[in-house]
């Protein structure tokens, strides 16, 4: 069962930077804020952001197509890994592939203007192949954490980090020296 749980993490900054009006950018110490959103966008990011992460989870492109805009870019794609449109359904087929049971638990989602930071958990088993290595049902959990741009209900950009040195381990891709 998909868990996902929504933080909207406000109570770190002073009650002055929250109580600027909507639109309003809000300044601590000469730095600008983003400005609230209006509840229509968060209810539209959260859903782009709901439909990628449900696309991870069942490779479904249709979820794919409602959550990224066609001109999407991808900042940090791994080597190999095209950084459009076409790389997170490149990149889903892959894993799913390798690891058939793939599940994305996303643990945080924390909104700021059009920007979404989202920490997730990848679980599953290594039952299938992966650049030439065969899965011997190897327990996989990592971690990951994207920050995306979500402009009119769709994702624009991403930025992402993933527990690599944890997956390639446990699917015995490299050994971990401590």
């Amino acid at each position: 069962m998909r868990k996902i749980l929504f933080a909207l993490t406000l109570s770190a900054l002073p009650a002055y930077a929250c109580a600027a009006p909507v639109g309003t950018p809000a300044i601590i110490t000469g730095i600008a804020l983003p400005a609230p959103q209006q509840p229509e966008d968060a209810r539209e990011t959260l859903e782009a952001a709901r439909a990628f992460y449900d696309f991870w989870n069942t490779g479904d492109r249709s979820l794919l197509r409602r959550a990224i805009a066609p001109g999407f870019v991808d900042h940090t794609p791994p080597p190999g890994r095209v950084a459009g449109p076409e790389g997170p359904a490149l990149a889903a087929r892959e894993f799913l592939k390798a690891i058939p049971d793939l599940q994305v638990t996303v643990t945080r989602m924390v909104l700021s203007g059009p920007y979404v930071t989202v920490h997730m958990h990848f679980d599953g088993h290594f039952t299938g192949s992966m650049g030439g290595h065969i899965g011997r049902g190897q327990t996989i959990h990592f971690i990951a954490t994207d920050l995306l741009r979500v402009t009119r209900g769709r994702i624009t950009d991403n930025w992402h980090l993933e527990d690599n040195l944890a997956l390639q381990t446990e699917m015995g891709l490299i050994q971990h020296v401590p």
